[in-house]
């Protein structure tokens, strides 16, 4: 039975969980990928294997849980002072981020997971950044799409290239899917930010 990490626990689970997590990044750069094991793990870590299989089921599980708080964005997204510009930004640094190794072995280990309420943990990690996004211009006074439409028509078709084909992807294609987003809020009206 897994039990479910990704809201952070306190006290004693929480020590334990960033002890596993810090034993992942060291291992992850000492050794190869195929040679991370849950035993290994838990021995860097100072737990027991036991502790690993009940908290996260398996090694797959475990790598999600840590690359998910590596997905978490540590500053909010850039205000570069209008919407467009907010957008671009944030799409070429998640682009960047995640075209990178680790940044694809993030992606893989998330989707891997069988752990629904993770992967929904990513997409809702997604939305935060852009409803982030859609307060500030709407502060500004600029009128803004709702945070499903940057979802369905900026984020979604990011990460669908970022998972089958991130070398299709280059700054004319973010600023196109930006221009079109931005074109469509005007058209469609002001939505409530």
């Amino acid at each position: 039975m897994t039990q479910k990490t990704a809201v952070r626990p306190g006290g004693r689970s929480a020590r334990i969980q960033q002890a596993v997590h810090q034993a992942v990044h060291e291992l992850e750069r000492e050794l190869p990928r195929d040679a991370l094991t849950l035993p290994r793990i838990a021995e860097r870590a100072g737990v027991t294997p036991s502790t690993l299989y009940r908290r996260w089921g398996n090694l797959a599980e475990l790598l999600a849980d840590v690359n998910l708080e590596r997905l978490r964005p540590e500053t909010p997204p850039a205000d570069t002072g209008t919407l467009a510009g907010d957008l671009l930004a944030w799409s070429e640094q998640y682009h960047d981020e995640l075209t990178s190794r680790p940044g694809q072995r993030m992606l893989r280990d998330v989707l891997a997971s069988d752990d629904a309420e993770r992967r929904r943990c990513c997409s809702d990690l997604n939305r935060q950044q852009m409803q982030t996004i859609v307060q500030r211009a709407g502060q500004r006074g600029e009128t803004v799409p709702s945070v499903e439409t940057l979802m369905e028509r900026l984020v979604a078709p990011l990460v669908y290239y970022l998972l089958y084909d991130a070398e299709a992807v280059d700054r004319t294609r973010l600023e196109r899917w930006v221009g079109e987003v931005v074109a469509f809020s005007q058209q469609a009206g002001p939505v409530k930010a």
